[in-house]
């Protein structure tokens, strides 16, 4: 038996409404022969007339009479589904989001978004994860909604819009004994360094530059993480490269200075992405809306930078510039 041809359930629903093959071919903009085709077709299919020839035009058997209600209902939603990709209302929505981002972005985006969502979406609830190697394909699986974060090894099908830009700063304590408001090329290759190995920070471009412009960097401790930096740097003579939003939202919490680094670092952008498969999700744009609109280190909405979609030579090209 043939499959069921959805433009035969709109030849059967015109021809119910007109009583005309001829009216309900040109309200369908086909031909006659046409729709005088599906007629045969959905005569086959339901094994019936469903419609005889009267003085009246074209009559509706009493199993057409019987279809009527439910191929109309399906046209319907079908025609509601295709319009409309259904509108997320964020003050009664009570979905959970999954972001993955980089601790640096915990401390500076959450607190202020998470304020945000109290007010205009208290039953949104947020789940986060470190941002790693593997966030590219657990954005494609669904896995996660959104990343947040220096992502250079992204793919073809992914969309991203930039946040806002990051530069590097170095920390120290504020009462350091040999380190005043002013740091030297002499002083940053002397003295002992904290450093962060985590992904998604555009640390690869610190060691990219240091290495090339044969700086010395005495590494005394590695820690995967910034959640402890400040703390660390604050209470001990050592000293750490830190990208600057971070370093100015630790300075207000620990005793610490932000101090321009006495070499040229280039800057990197802070980026939302996505994957393609969600960007028409109503509620995934609405949390990407949100995040593009946060106030404080992130830049009001209207001045986003325009969304742009990763092709494999655009993603190649992305990483070129940005490492």
């Amino acid at each position: 038996m043939a499959q069921l041809d959805i433009d035969w359930l709109r030849v059967f629903d015109e021809l119910y409404k007109t009583s005309s093959v001829s009216k309900a071919a040109d309200r369908l903009g086909m031909s006659q022969g046409t729709a005088s085709t599906a007629l045969n077709k959905l005569r086959d299919y339901y094994q019936d007339k469903l419609f005889s020839r009267t003085a009246h035009g074209m009559l509706p058997t009493p199993r057409a009479q019987a279809l009527h209600p439910t191929l109309r209902s399906v046209l319907t939603e079908l025609e509601r589904v295709r319009k409309t990709p259904g509108r997320f209302d964020q003050s009664t929505a009570a979905r959970t989001f999954r972001i993955c981002m980089t601790d640096i972005s915990e401390i500076v985006l959450l607190p202020t978004l998470m304020n945000l969502l109290r007010d205009v979406a208290p039953n949104i609830r947020i789940e986060v994860e470190k941002i790693s190697a593997d966030s590219p394909r657990r954005l494609e699986d669904g896995e996660f909604d959104l990343a947040v974060g220096f992502m250079p090894q992204l793919d073809a099908g992914f969309y991203q819009q930039v946040l806002f830009e990051q530069s590097f700063v170095c920390l120290a304590a504020r009462s350091h004994p040999r380190i005043g408001r002013r740091l030297s090329l002499a002083a940053f290759e002397q003295e002992s360094h904290a450093y962060v190995a985590t992904s998604g920070t555009g640390h690869a471009i610190v060691d990219k530059v240091i290495a090339k412009a044969n700086i010395r960097r005495r590494i005394a401790l590695s820690v995967p993480s910034f959640l402890g930096i400040a703390r660390i740097v604050g209470k001990t003579e050592l000293l750490a490269t830190v990208p600057r939003r971070f370093g100015e939202v630790m300075m207000q919490q620990e005793r610490i200075q932000v101090l321009a680094l006495p070499f040229k670092l280039p800057s990197y952008a802070v980026k939302q992405h996505w994957h393609e498969r969600f960007h028409g999700d109503p509620g995934n744009e609405w949390l990407r809306q949100t995040i593009a609109s946060l106030p404080g280190p992130v830049v009001p909405k209207q001045q986003a930078a325009p969304l742009t979609k990763t092709s494999g030579l655009a993603a190649r090209a992305l990483r070129t510039k940005e490492l």
